[in-house]
């Protein structure tokens, strides 16, 4: 048993010999890795004595034992299989490539003789290792385990000969599938796509087979293709899930279904369209849990926050939330009754769908086949004593005056509304046929948002934008008073190589004061709006999106991608 102590003093002395530690940091580390029980690498990590690049770059120079960057590896799913999955997180290990009986093993900690011997045991193969970073080889045992590799093992297990490509299969041929790895396949994709944070996931027939495409961000990346011969199989299982008609396939269908992936309820919304080469299917994933991370988290900055707040709260009137669809303006709409639910309100929702259900809200789900829609919906509420009324979507007319009717006799309305900004709000109202001197009076604030990528942390460095664009957007008193910092992400392992991570809203809050009213009644424009507007604490969506560019949450070129169409 001396070996594990022949290994800790061997990689603290190569540490010692090049500086890296002193030997009182050794000792320390020494003793807490003996009452710990970690590696003496991370030990010395988290005690801040060395980081990960030094003890890389002393394992190759002492012992040339290499480092292989993750970030763009390619490897043979065969081979990634070598290793069971549970062995490769029990010891931190990700497989890259065999040749004849050599099989080269990443390694957190490539002196671990122990995980070397174990893999040779399983493997019968001699391992040559090589060093990755910890963060690197979690990322890549991710990828290669859980993603596209379980995707194109279910398709390999999948024998649907049985099913007629193109056809939509029969309830018998159904009923078989439900025991096929058909359903592998498709559980497989959905469980990658939660991984990834995918928002929706298309399966789109052609010709040669399915391409199967994530939307990540805001933005659609290719999977996969797979086989043509898995088409109905595919189709019928998420049909099967969703209870729709698996038999009907010339008319378009909606349905949803709930599934649950790792610790995260997921609500799966699914639409069908008839297509030359057979049906296409759009899956929306909802996490339940997202709605809960309040305003703040979903980007509201503490002044807007903090103004919007007194508005909300307020007994009665109309506050609408504007955006393009999939903006995220129902989670805004949902955090803020979650702010404000308490016993002593009643509040009731009329919804299309119901997206999440909310403890302590009533929420009524539109059904237009028995008459249940917005505003025959609204008219039912109304009879039910309601404090705080959300209507999921102002669509027409006859909705949006009895959501300004509520808002005049004492309710507090909040709904949403399709525009680019804020001051298109007033407008499209005034389109749908509602009275100007009524919107006056019931309109109290209107917040537009956009979602914009944030920038990947594990790779984020400063960015030099061009000095015409600094001037333009008249950054550079700001950047010279070092009021901020303009980041970019330079593409690593973590975020794909794509330097973004995840969303944040921008909002633009609009109060309607006596100004605003005014104008309103006079059926001004928005641009007429909007000057009106500047004048007060109203600022625009790209005046907020360079704000954030500043913060370092996001970089100048996704503002100017997202806010485009929005003059200053």
């Amino acid at each position: 048993m001396p070996q594990p102590q022949q290994k800790k003093k061997r990689l603290g002395q190569m540490l010692l010999a090049e500086g890296l530690v002193t030997e009182l940091q050794l000792e320390r580390a020494l003793r807490e890795q003996k009452g710990s029980g970690n590696r003496l690498g991370k030990v010395l990590r988290d005690l801040g004595y060395v980081n990960e690049e030094g003890i890389i770059k002393v394992l190759g120079k002492q012992m040339n034992i290499p480092h292989i960057a993750l970030n763009n590896i390619v490897v043979d799913p065969a081979v990634v299989h070598l290793i069971p999955e549970m062995v490769a997180r029990r010891h931190q290990v990700i497989p890259l490539y065999k040749k004849g009986s050599n099989l080269t093993l990443a390694m957190v900690d490539p002196l671990n003789v122990f995980a070397i011997d174990d893999i040779q045991q399983i493997t019968g193969l001699q391992i040559s290792p090589a060093v990755g970073t910890e963060r690197e080889i979690l990322k890549a045992i991710e990828r290669f385990y859980s993603g596209t590799g379980n995707m194109e093992q279910a398709i390999r297990d999948a024998d649907l000969k049985s099913m007629v490509e193109g056809e939509a299969l029969s309830p018998k041929e159904a009923e078989q599938a439900e025991e096929s790895p058909v359903i592998n396949f498709v559980n497989s994709l959905i469980g990658q796509a939660v991984k990834e944070g995918a928002s929706d996931v298309h399966f789109e027939p052609d010709r040669e087979g399915i391409q199967i495409r994530y939307r990540v961000d805001g933005l659609l990346h290719d999977v996969m293709i797979a086989p043509k011969s898995l088409q109905a199989g595919v189709i019928s299982r998420i049909k099967i899930l969703s209870q729709l008609d698996i038999s009907e396939k010339r008319v378009p269908q909606d349905g949803r279904f709930e599934i649950k992936v790792g610790e995260k309820d997921i609500d799966i919304r699914i639409s069908t369209l008839p297509t030359a080469f057979g049906e296409k299917i759009v899956m929306r994933l909802l996490d339940k849990g997202s709605v809960l991370i309040g305003l703040e988290g979903l980007g509201f900055n503490s002044e807007t926050l903090k103004e919007f707040d007194r508005y909300f709260r307020r007994p009665f009137g109309l506050i609408l939330v504007t955006g393009a669809t999939g903006s995220g303006k129902t989670t805004t709409l949902y955090s803020v009754l979650q702010m404000i639910n308490t016993p002593e309100k009643n509040i009731v929702t009329i919804e299309d769908p119901v997206e999440y259900q909310l403890k302590r809200i009533t929420q009524v789900q539109v059904n237009e086949k028995v008459g249940v829609s917005f505003a025959t919906g609204l008219r039912s509420i109304l009879r039910q004593d309601p404090d705080v009324v959300m209507v999921g979507e102002i669509r027409d007319g006859e909705t949006a005056n009895l959501a300004i009717q509520a808002a005049l006799t004492g309710h507090l309305v909040l709904s949403t509304l399709h525009t680019n900004d804020a001051p298109g709000a007033v407008a499209r109202l005034i389109d749908m046929g509602a009275e100007p001197f009524l919107i006056a009076s019931s309109l109290t604030a209107v917040v537009s948002q956009k979602l914009v990528r944030k920038i990947c942390k594990a790779c984020a460095a400063p960015d030099n934008p061009p000095q015409d664009l600094i001037e333009r957007l008249e950054l550079a008193p700001l950047l010279a008073k070092k009021k901020g910092t303009l980041m970019k992400g330079t593409g690593c392992a973590e975020c794909r190589g794509n330097g973004y991570a995840g969303r944040i809203g921008l909002y633009e809050f609009l109060p309607v004061n006596d100004a605003i009213r005014a104008l309103v009644v006079s059926r001004a424009s928005s641009s007429e709006i909007q000057k009106a507007a500047l004048k007060s604490s109203y600022r625009p969506l790209r005046t907020q999106g360079i704000f954030k560019a500043l913060e370092g949450h996001t970089s100048l070129e996704e503002v100017l991608r997202v806010t485009q169409d929005i003059e200053l």
